[in-house]
């Protein structure tokens, strides 16, 4: 590959929060027609980089440059007026307008009269079609895919005649059809010349698509590399700084022996529910991490939510520790020391405006009953415990949780059922959307948990990790349990296969 020409040079880029260096003497640059990806674990200062990139933060030392000219940029506008321009994973449109509404949003020609409607759907459509894109322009955006809308939002960007586009994890919430679409839309503006900043935690599409890579490790650079020359298993152990066979400790610290003679932690016997999840069995024991495995939509969190109060059965029977339990709240589960972390962290878990410390003691107060107020000392020590066991970055229990990175607010979450002392644990995806350092942290820590008795139900897409951690894998189909698999007979394509045909029974 040709050098090609330096359109963003950033050089020693420093940002500092309070108690927090956010970045430190980082160098980035991007080149026209590359992709370039920038990778780091979650908190390794990506966002941060970006952010000053876009006007959003302030640098404290170091310097940006834009087509050779050094500039300052103070607020969004600014960058966005030398031609940088952001499409985010929650997308920034208007969806009650129309597409060509959103395309020209704030470009819209005019005449004397106002806006020129005619002439607005007219060069939306244009615009649109130099990506590929055939939409009708009078469309409503909302009735489009997110898939769609995020096309959308490039194409606006382009109208803003960007010479860098940053794509900030554009993927997530996409399938492999509609990635393949927007990467036919990404390789056709990289012909045209534009830089592209590609942040994605999925590494099969960041070697698919870059060009460059850029490292980043707890606000430092790593280094700068060209894709096709830096093994993936390299690029991984830069990110975290640390070898893969950290991960083979964990497979190895999982392989226990597990007493099934003992009474079940909980026992589920039949549960299920009409149109929702057919009956179902699960016994989970002391020390046990029980992995569920399926496709979207096979009835894996349907299941734990019924287990654990969030939807009420209408069949089955559950147990805790042999005594007959009536799960019908997720108070009454809470109180027979079940703890369930939802895979929809930010509706259903977090509360992004509070601080880390005071969604870590949200548990405990709930518990407790709010008439009996937790102690600041008694707050303190607790946060502060859970902080370092976590290993949460930054560790500023004051810092709103909402500002962390995926993969420390997944940890806050954590940190806040563990502060509560349960004797089941239910994870529901909770690695979903975090980069492979958190990912190993949180692996690491259930492993750990579960080596000290905490009973652990597991569900993850990435079959990898379940059988990573879980003794037993049960696997789910069409809202059915199909069968029981010992993790330590079975990989991932026998599971995949399992998962494929009529499996019925169980093997364990």
């Amino acid at each position: 590959m040709t050098e090609s020409r330096t359109v963003v040079e950033m050089r020693g880029i420093t940002i500092r929060f309070p108690g927090v260096l956010a970045l430190d003497g980082v160098d980035f640059c991007l080149r026209a027609g590359e992709v370039h990806a920038l990778m780091g674990e979650n908190g390794a200062g990506k966002s941060t980089l970006i952010k000053a990139l876009t006007g959003v933060y302030g640098i404290d030392r170091g310097t940006i440059a834009v087509g050779g000219e050094e500039r300052v940029f103070g607020t969004a506008a600014d960058a966005q007026g030398a031609g940088i321009s952001t499409v985010y994973q929650e997308i920034n449109l208007c969806p009650n307008l129309s597409v060509g509404e959103n395309v020209m949003l704030g470009h819209e020609p005019r005449t004397l009269r106002g806006i020129d409607w005619r002439a607005t759907r007219r060069e939306a459509t244009r615009h649109l079609a130099s990506l590929g894109l055939h939409l009708d322009p009078q469309s409503l955006l909302a009735s489009h895919s997110i898939a769609v809308q995020q096309l959308v939002a490039i194409s606006r960007a382009m109208v803003l005649d960007a010479r860098v586009l940053i794509l900030d994890e554009p993927t997530s919430s996409l399938d492999r059809e509609e990635v393949d679409r927007l990467f036919t839309v990404v390789r056709g503006l990289r012909q045209q010349g534009v830089a592209i900043l590609f942040v994605s935690h999925f590494l099969d599409q960041v070697y698919e698509i870059s060009d460059r890579i850029t490292v980043l490790r707890n606000g430092k650079l790593v280094g700068e590399y060209l894709a096709d020359r830096l093994p993936r298993s390299d690029l991984v152990s830069k990110m975290i700084g640390r070898e893969l066979d950290e991960l083979e400790a964990i497979s190895a610290s999982a392989e226990r022996s597990i007493d099934r003679a003992a009474t079940p932690v909980l026992s589920a016997a039949g549960v299920g529910k009409k149109g929702v999840l057919h009956p179902a069995d699960l016994d989970v024991y002391r020390g046990e991490v029980v992995g569920i495995a399926g496709l979207l939509g096979s009835g894996r969190t349907e299941l734990v939510r019924l287990l654990y109060g969030a939807d009420r059965p209408d069949s089955g029977t559950i147990a805790v520790h042999g005594e007959p339990a009536r799960l019908s709240t997720p108070r009454h589960a809470i109180d027979r020391g079940i703890a369930f972390s939802s895979e929809n962290r930010r509706a259903e878990g977090l509360v992004p405006e509070l601080t880390v410390a005071e969604n870590i003691v949200l548990g405990i107060q709930a518990r407790r009953g709010w008439l009996r107020k937790l102690r600041r000392a008694e707050q303190e020590a607790v946060v502060s415990e859970h902080i370092r066991a976590l290993d949460v970055r930054p560790p500023d229990p004051n810092r709103v949780a909402g500002d962390l990175s995926g993969g420390n607010q997944q940890k806050v979450l954590l940190a806040r059922w563990l502060a509560t002392a349960p004797e089941l644990l239910i994870l529901d995806e909770p690695t979903r959307g975090i980069d492979v350092g958190a990912k190993a942290d949180i692996q690491r820590k259930v492993a750990e948990l579960a080596a000290r008795g905490l009973s652990v139900v597991f569900i993850s897409s990435e079959l990898e990790e379940v059988l990573r951690l879980a003794q037993r894998v049960v696997v789910m189909r069409d809202r059915r349990q199909i069968g029981v698999l010992d993790s330590s007979s079975v990989d991932v394509d026998g599971v995949i296969e399992y998962m494929a045909t009529e499996g019925e029974g169980s093997v364990a």
